[in-house]
C-alpha cells in the first residue's frame, strides 16, 4: 500500500511552509490515539490495575475524612488521647462544681425559709445557718453533753429565734450586734457559744469579758452563767468591791468575769487587771453601755482587750442607729441579726395607755385598779428616786406588799429587795429605770408606767419585764396633760407591735424628743410625810 501510494504521488511536491498548522494538528491527534491503543492494549493485558489505582484514591480520601473527624480515628496519637482525657476532666470539674453550686444555693433556700419563719433578718457575708434544733450544736459544732443538759434542765427545750442565728454567729468566729425583743433569751444566745469555744477551765487569766450597765443585770448574768456551765469547773467571776479589795487581781483565776463599765475600767487604770487574753467580748444592753456617761469607760476596756484575734458582740432590745455606727468602729466583718422588726415592744405584752389627767388623778387610778384587780407580781416605775420614796410611802400603809428600789440604797439592800420580790414576798416593786434594764423577774404579770417615760427606749425596756419567755403580760402607762405633746411616739411603738391605739392619738403630731422629764408635782397626799 504504501508503495502504491507513492507511486501515485510520484513527480509532485508537497509544500510543508504552506500547511505547517495542519501537520501538525495531524501529528497531536495520531500520538493520542496511539495513546489511547497503549492503554487498550495494558487493560486486556493487566485488568485489576485501574482498580488499584482507584482504591489506592478511595483509601487516602478516607484518611483524610478519618483524620477530620477525630472521635471515629481508631489509631490515635497520645497527644490527642491527652486532649481529650484533658477535656473529660474539665467537664466532670464542670459537674462537680454545678453540683456544688446546687447544694449551696438548695441550703440558702433553706436557710432564708427558716429564717422567714422565725421572723429573723440578718446582713452580712457568709451568714452561718440558723440552729434548727438544739440538736444541731452537738452535731454540727460538736458541744458536749452537759450544756445540752442544762438546756434541759433550764427548761429550754427550743431555741429562740434570736439564739438560733446568734449561736451559729459567735461559734463561726463572726462578729455581731444582735437586736432581739426582750425576754428573747439574749443571755443565753451569747453565754452558751462562749462556754462552747472556752471548752474548759484554764489558769491562763480572764479569757472572756460580759459588761452589763447595772451591778443587777450583772449579778443576774452571773447566776445565769453558772447555771449554764454546771458541770464544767469554769471560774465566773462578779467583779464587786469586795472583790477587789480583798483579792490579787493579777493572780485571779477566772475564765469568765462579769462587771459593771465603771469598776471594770477603774480596776484596770489601777493596772490590777490583765485582759490581753480575753477571746470574747460581750456589750449586754449595749445602747444604755453606749450613752455618754459611760463611753470613755467601754473605751478603756475595749482597748485593754487587746487580743487580736478576740471577738466582740453587742445584744440589747433596742439598737439605735448612733450605736450602731459606734459599733461598727471598734467591729470587724459583723453580723446585724434583727428579730422581728428593730427597736419594736414585745407583742405578748397587752399595752394600754390611760388618761389621768393630774399627779393627784394617777394616784387614785393606781389604787383603783388595786382595788378592782391586783395580779401581783407588779412592777412600777417612776422617773426619780425621790418620786419611788414618794409613792412607797403612799403605798406602804394601803394593806399591800410593797417595795422599792432606787440608787440610794446600799447594794445588800438592793439585794434584798429584788431576792424578796423573786421570792413572792413582796406584791408590788417600785423602781426607776435602773431595775427596767436586763432584770428577768420570772412571771411578772403587769407594768405600771406610773410616770410617762422618757423615750420609746425606755418605754420598751419598762414593758419587757412582762411578757418574757414566752408568757404573757399587761403594760399601763398612766399620762397627764404634760404628757400629751409625747404621747404619739409611744403610740407608734404600741401599733409595731400589733396593740390598737386610738386613731385621735395616732393623728396627733409625733415631736422629736430628747429626754422628756418634767417636774412634777409631789405625789405624798400624808400631811406629817409631807412636811418632813
Amino acid at each position: 500500500m504504501e508503495k502504491t501510494a507513492s507511486f501515485l504521488f510520484a513527480g509532485t511536491s508537497f509544500n510543508k511552509k504552506k500547511y505547517a498548522d495542519e501537520i501538525t494538528r495531524f501529528k497531536e491527534k495520531k500520538e493520542t490515539e496511539n495513546e489511547v491503543d497503549y492503554l487498550s492494549s495494558f487493560e486486556r493485558v493487566n485488568p485489576g490495575s485501574e482498580e488499584v489505582t482507584v482504591s489506592k484514591k478511595k483509601r487516602k480520601r478516607k484518611q483524610a475524612a478519618s483524620e477530620a473527624v477525630e472521635g471515629f480515628n481508631v489509631f490515635k496519637s497520645s497527644k490527642k488521647a491527652l486532649v481529650i482525657s484533658e477535656e473529660n476532666k474539665t467537664d466532670e470539674g464542670e459537674d462537680n462544681l454545678s453540683k456544688e453550686k446546687k447544694k449551696i444555693n438548695l441550703k440558702l433556700e433553706a436557710d432564708s425559709i427558716l429564717r422567714k419563719q422565725y421572723n429573723i433578718h440578718v446582713s452580712g457575708n457568709n451568714v452561718a445557718s440558723p440552729l434548727k434544733s438544739f440538736a444541731d450544736l452537738s452535731s454540727v459544732y460538736g458541744c458536749e453533753s452537759y450544756l445540752l443538759h442544762n438546756f434541759s434542765e433550764l427548761g429550754f427545750k427550743e431555741p429562740t429565734p434570736i439564739q438560733r442565728q446568734a449561736i451559729p454567729v459567735l461559734l463561726s468566729g463572726r462578729e455581731c450586734f444582735a437586736c432581739a425583743p426582750t425576754g428573747s433569751g439574749k443571755t443565753l444566745a451569747f453565754v452558751s457559744p462562749m462556754l462552747m469555744k472556752l471548752k474548759h477551765a484554764s489558769t491562763e487569766g480572764v479569757r472572756a469579758v460580759i459588761l452589763c450597765p447595772t451591778r443587777e443585770l450583772a449579778a443576774q448574768t452571773t447566776r445565769e452563767c453558772k447555771k449554764l456551765a454546771k458541770g464544767n469547773k469554769f471560774y465566773i467571776k462578779l467583779l464587786t468591791k469586795k472583790l477587789i479589795r480583798s483579792t490579787d487581781l493579777t493572780k485571779l483565776r477566772c475564765d469568765i468575769l462579769i462587771s459593771t463599765p465603771l469598776r471594770l475600767s477603774s480596776a484596770i487604770k489601777k493596772r490590777k487587771l490583765d485582759l490581753s487574753r480575753v477571746e470574747y467580748l460581750v456589750l449586754d444592753e449595749s445602747d444604755k453601755l453606749f450613752e455618754l456617761g459611760l463611753i470613755k469607760q467601754i473605751d478603756s476596756v475595749v482597748k485593754a482587750c487587746s487580743n487580736p484575734s478576740i471577738i466582740r458582740s453587742l445584744f440589747s432590745a433596742t439598737l439605735p442607729d448612733s450605736v450602731e455606727e459606734l459599733a461598727r468602729t471598734i467591729m470587724h466583718d459583723a453580723v446585724r441579726v434583727i428579730i422581728g422588726r428593730k427597736n419594736t415592744a414585745s407583742e405578748s405584752v397587752n399595752q394600754k395607755l390611760v388618761f389621768a389627767g393630774t399627779e393627784e388623778g394617777k394616784l387614785l387610778a393606781l389604787r383603783q385598779s388595786f382595788q378592782e384587780r391586783l395580779n401581783p407580781p407588779v412592777l412600777i416605775f417612776v422617773q426619780s428616786k425621790e418620786r419611788a420614796k414618794e409613792l412607797y410611802e403612799e403605798l406602804k400603809f394601803d394593806n399591800i406588799r410593797v417595795g422599792v428600789i432606787h440608787s440610794d440604797l446600799s447594794e445588800t439592800q438592793r439585794e434584798n429587795v429584788v431576792n424578796d420580790f423573786r421570792a413572792g414576798k413582796t406584791w408590788v416593786l417600785i423602781a426607776t429605770d435602773v431595775i427596767a434594764r436586763g432584770m428577768d423577774f420570772k412571771g411578772v404579770n403587769c407594768v405600771i408606767n406610773y410616770d410617762f417615760p422618757d423615750s420609746a427606749a425606755a418605754y420598751i425596756h419598762r414593758i419587757g419585764r412582762s411578757g418574757r419567755a414566752g408568757r404573757t403580760g399587761e403594760a399601763i402607762t398612766f399620762y397627764t396633760e404634760d404628757d400629751v405633746p409625747f404621747l404619739r411616739n409611744i403610740a407608734n411603738v404600741m401599733a409595731a407591735s400589733g396593740c390598737e391605739v386610738p386613731s385621735w392619738i395616732m393623728a396627733l403630731r409625733k415631736l422629736r424628743w430628747k429626754k422628756h422629764r418634767p417636774k412634777r408635782e409631789s405625789i405624798l397626799t400624808i400631811p406629817d410625810v409631807a412636811e418632813e
